[in-house]
């Protein structure tokens, strides 16, 4: 069974930035595609950035700019740089990878941007 764990989330003031991070119980070779969704109270759980097995990177426009997706290959590992952040994006942030055959997700992260 896939495990993600993702850790560095936090309080942080707006116009701060942020590091994420995914841990992955396995290589994320294995991973079609991984990657970071949020989920905001009352709202809908959404796309932040994903990446590709090949290192092909999207992100949905309105996070274009603030968000960057990378990984570690040789530690297994996810990140997500967060920039000029603001209290519209605290949020829980949820790393997701998918083998082309099963769906996994992480527990989450809280992010919470107030001064």
């Amino acid at each position: 069974q896939v495990q993600l764990v993702e850790s560095g989330g936090g309080l942080v003031q707006p116009g701060g930035s942020l590091r994420l991070s995914c841990a992955a119980s396995e290589s994320i070779f294995n991973f079609y595609v991984m990657a970071w969704y949020r989920q905001a109270p009352g709202k809908n759980r959404e796309l932040v950035a994903q990446m590709s097995s090949d290192e092909n990177k999207w992100s949905p426009p309105p996070m274009k700019g603030r968000f960057t997706i990378s990984r570690d290959n040789a530690k297994t590992q996810l990140f997500l740089d967060m920039n000029d952040l603001s209290p519209e994006d605290t949020a829980v942030y949820y790393c997701y990878a998918n083998t082309g055959r099963t769906a996994h997700w992480g527990q989450g992260t809280q992010v919470t941007v107030s001064s």
